[in-house]
C-alpha cells in the first residue's frame, strides 16, 4: 500500500515538473530572444524559433539534472515577472509583446515602398532650390555641445532592454520618441520662412514648424552617429534616417514593431534608391516609418 502511494506521489511530482517545465519555456523564449541577433531567411524572421529551441534545451537539461527544483523555479520565474511588471521592467506584458511582435513581423505588418522619385538629385535644381538648400544646411549643427548633450540624454530615456539585440537603433528610436512626443508646432510669420538652428529649438522648448523639426531631428540623430537627409515636398519638409540594405531594413522594421508596440502599426513606409533604404522620422506619426504626406518632391538636402 505504501509503495502504491509512493508511486502515485512520484508520478504526480513528475507530471507537475513536466508541466512547470513547459510553462517556464513560455516566458524564457522571448527573454532569450532579446539576446539572439536578428536572423531572416527571405522575409521570415527566425529569432523567436531559435530562442524557442534554446529554451527547450535549457529546460530539458534542467529537468534532467534538477527535476525537484523545476516547480520552485517556475514559481520564482512567475514571481520575478510579476515583480518586474510592477517596477516597469521586463514582465508579463513584455512577454506578450515579444510574441505579438514576432507574429506581426512575419505575417501582418507590411513594408510600403514609396514612389522612387527620390532618384532625383537635389543638385540638379537651380535658383531658389540652391538658396533653400544652403540656408537649411547652414542651420544643421550636430557638433554643438548643446545638441550633443540633449541627444545623449534622451537617447538613454527608453528601450534599454533592447540595446543588446538592436544596438544603435535603440538610441535613435529613444531620441526620436522624446522629440516626437514633446515637439509642438508653431508656424512662421506669414510670407517669411525662418529656419531655426537646433540649439534655438532646444532652448525654446521644442517649438517650431516642420523645417525647424526636421533640422532638429537630423542634427540630433547625426550627433549620436546616425546618417540623415532632409526632404522638401509640396507644403512640407521632413527628415529621413538612412537604414542601409534590405537586410538592415528588415531588422529595423522588427525593431520598430517591438519598441513602439503600443502604437497601431499596419505599415512601415520607406524610400529605396539603388539598394539604399531610408525611413521617415516626421512628427506626423508616433513611430519611425510613418506614412508620407505626399510624393510631390521639390528638393533633397543631403547632409
Amino acid at each position: 500500500m505504501a509503495n502504491q502511494q509512493n508511486d502515485k506521489y512520484f508520478k504526480l511530482k513528475n507530471i507537475l515538473a513536466q508541466v512547470a517545465g513547459v510553462l517556464i519555456i513560455i516566458p524564457l523564449t522571448p527573454f532569450i530572444c532579446r539576446f539572439v541577433p536578428p536572423l531572416f531567411i527571405g522575409t521570415v524572421n527566425l529569432d523567436l524559433a531559435i530562442a524557442f529551441l534554446l529554451a527547450i534545451i535549457l529546460v530539458r537539461v534542467f529537468l534532467w539534472l534538477l527535476q525537484p527544483l523545476v516547480v520552485p523555479a517556475f514559481v520564482m520565474v512567475t514571481a520575478f515577472l510579476l515583480y518586474n511588471q510592477s517596477q516597469g521592467k521586463y514582465g508579463v506584458a513584455e512577454v506578450f509583446v515579444d510574441y505579438k511582435t514576432m507574429a506581426y513581423t512575419n505575417w501582418k505588418v507590411q513594408d510600403k515602398k514609396q514612389a522612387s522619385f527620390l532618384k532625383i538629385d537635389g543638385n540638379l535644381f537651380e535658383g531658389e532650390a540652391d538658396r533653400v538648400s544652403r540656408a537649411v544646411k547652414s542651420k544643421v549643427n550636430y557638433r554643438d555641445s548643446i545638441v550633443r548633450n540633449f541627444s545623449v540624454q534622451h537617447a538613454l530615456d527608453n528601450f534599454k532592454n533592447y540595446q543588446i539585440k538592436y544596438g544603435a537603433l535603440t538610441r535613435y528610436f529613444s531620441l526620436f520618441k522624446y522629440i516626437n512626443h514633446n515637439f509642438n508646432y508653431v508656424s512662421d510669420a506669414q510670407r517669411d520662412e525662418y529656419y531655426a538652428s537646433p540649439m534655438e529649438t532646444i532652448r525654446n522648448g521644442l517649438g517650431g514648424d516642420c523645417d525647424d523639426h526636421s533640422i532638429l531631428m537630423a542634427s540630433c540623430m547625426m550627433s549620436i552617429g546616425a546618417k540623415c537627409r532632409l526632404v522638401i515636398i509640396q507644403g512640407h519638409m521632413y527628415p529621413e534616417l538612412y537604414v542601409g540594405t534590405k537586410k538592415d531594413f528588415d531588422v529595423l522594421q522588427q525593431a520598430i514593431l517591438q519598441m513602439f508596440n503600443d502604437e497601431k502599426i499596419s505599415n512601415i513606409y520607406y524610400h529605396e534608391t539603388k539598394g539604399d533604404y531610408w525611413v521617415n522620422l516626421d512628427y506626423t506619426a508616433p513611430h519611425p516609418g510613418g506614412a508620407y504626406m505626399n510624393d510631390k518632391l521639390f528638393l533633397i538636402i543631403d547632409l
